[in-house]
């Protein structure tokens, strides 16, 4: 595993988190709650492919179709 980088939700992700996951990751703030505080991202690559963490328990990741998806964190 190559350790990324992390970011709050609701700013811009640095240029280091791929396009390909950049609007999942924009439909999944879309759905924080407005009152809460913001969580943070933390972006990994596993095996080359990249993964967006949200401390909420959410992750984004490239399906087998090569489109992203959001998903609950797997063990």
């Amino acid at each position: 595993m190559q350790l990324g980088t992390r970011w709050s939700a609701g700013s811009e992700p640095p240029a280091s988190v791929p396009a390909s996951l950049r609007a999942e990751i924009s439909r999944v703030e879309a759905e924080l709650p407005d009152d809460a505080p913001r969580p943070s991202w933390t972006l990994t690559w596993l095996e080359g492919r990249p993964i967006a963490e949200l401390d909420t328990g959410i992750e984004v990741v490239i399906g087998p179709d090569g489109v992203a998806i959001s998903r609950p964190f797997s063990d």
